[in-house]
């Protein structure tokens, strides 16, 4: 293995566009590529732009009736009609919808391939992490979903076990949906209640089909939870399970819209919690996978402020060359933020927070914490199934 980070990129990717005043502004994704450049990133990484996923790869996740119906919106964005979800508030069809989400899909799937064969130790695709996609649907602001598809490609190659680990703010219900009834494969998503957030899904009942009891793991967090409680439920929960799973590649994805400035949703985090995630996860790889990573981006809206920061630091942790949270941000980014945007840029890689938690199994379970209750749910939930305590 050649222990080289790999970092996926194609400018094309930006041309995943819902259009004018749709929160999925493709600018989040060409400003933490010039973020990524400003520090230097892109020579300390090998920085691939794979190929976009082909019909059988797509077909890997998706039905053949949906993927035609994405390919006819794609060259007649006139015709959706809401049908398969396309057309829709969420997910407007536009000219080209096909190409750039079969692109942003083999980003994922390219990484996932030179992951497992070698190529590269860590891969991220800060682009992907499009994890609402169904298997016969396309849902909130996502056409393909890069994310089940990178792990079924795993499968197709031989991996025996995979673990995903999703932290954006919404429950990872496509990934979830795709490997219910496969035990090879664990899903852990920790994101906001289900009473307060779409897509109303991902309770701590929800725990796998008949045959992969255990392997869909939830942890439903109140709202306004922030870095200590995020990080004490990340670590209550995802340890443990890696450890007794023992995946042999581990896949994550890094929704920055637990921000407490993300305006779709109601967490707490600061980017310090979530640069302190991205380092767990790159330890959990080396830990329980031999170091095999890939990492995705996900949600995040709010596009100057937070998008940026979170995964060049993502990037970063990945390359070897974390950013110390107290670096000054470039002004030639800050410039270039003020002439795509109009706004203006942060000027550290920090919100000022020193993240720190208690950990769950040495301060105990407090009963009247609503975080502490959504943590013993999940653990009540899914730990007999593993062989763990709750």
């Amino acid at each position: 293995m050649s222990g080289r980070a790999q970092l996926m990129w194609d400018e094309a990717v930006t041309g995943y566009d819902f259009g004018a005043g749709h929160p999925m502004d493709p600018v989040r994704l060409a400003l933490t590529m010039r973020l990524v450049e400003a520090y230097g990133l892109d020579r300390a990484v090998r920085v691939v732009a794979a190929k976009p996923a082909g019909e059988s790869t797509l077909r890997l996740v998706h039905g053949p009736e949906y993927i035609e119906a994405v390919r006819r919106v794609s060259a007649a964005p006139e015709s959706a009609d809401g049908s398969y979800g396309l057309g829709t508030i969420d997910d407007p069809a536009f000219a080209g919808m096909h190409e750039a989400s079969a692109l942003i899909a083999g980003q994922s799937v390219g990484a996932a391939e030179d992951v497992w064969r070698g190529e590269a130790l860590h891969a991220v695709n800060f682009t992907g992490g499009l994890h609402h996609a169904m298997p016969r649907g396309a849902s909130g602001f996502c056409v393909y979903n890069d994310a089940a598809l990178a792990v079924a490609r795993l499968l197709e190659l031989g991996a025996e076990r995979v673990a995903y680990v999703d932290v954006d703010v919404h429950h990872g219900d496509g990934v979830q949906a795709a490997f219910w009834d496969d035990p090879r494969v664990l899903t852990i998503s920790l994101h906001e209640h289900p009473r307060t957030l779409f897509p109303q899904t991902g309770w701590p009942e929800e725990t796998g089909g008949e045959g992969a009891e255990g392997s869909a793991v939830n942890v439903a967090l109140p709202a306004g939870t922030g870095d200590a409680g995020w990080l004490r439920a990340f670590h209550a929960v995802v340890p443990e399970l890696l450890a007794a799973f023992g995946p042999q590649v581990l896949v994550t994805q890094h929704g920055a819209d637990t921000h407490v400035e993300d305006p779709l949703a109601h967490l707490a985090v600061t980017v310090d919690a979530q640069r302190a995630v991205a380092e767990s996860c790159h330890r959990l790889a080396h830990e329980h996978a031999d170091g095999r990573w890939l990492a995705l981006g996900g949600g995040g809206y709010a596009v100057v402020d937070v998008v940026p920061r979170s995964w060049t630091h993502l990037v970063a942790i990945a390359a070897g060359r974390p950013v110390a949270a107290g670096t000054p941000v470039p002004e030639e980014w800050r410039q270039e933020v003020y002439r795509r945007t109009r706004m203006d840029a942060p000027r550290r890689m920090t919100d000022g927070r020193e993240p720190n938690w208690r950990e769950f199994a040495e301060s105990g379970y407090d009963p009247a914490d609503r975080l502490d209750q959504a943590i013993l749910a999940t653990r009540r939930a899914v730990f007999p199934q593993h062989g763990l305590l709750p």
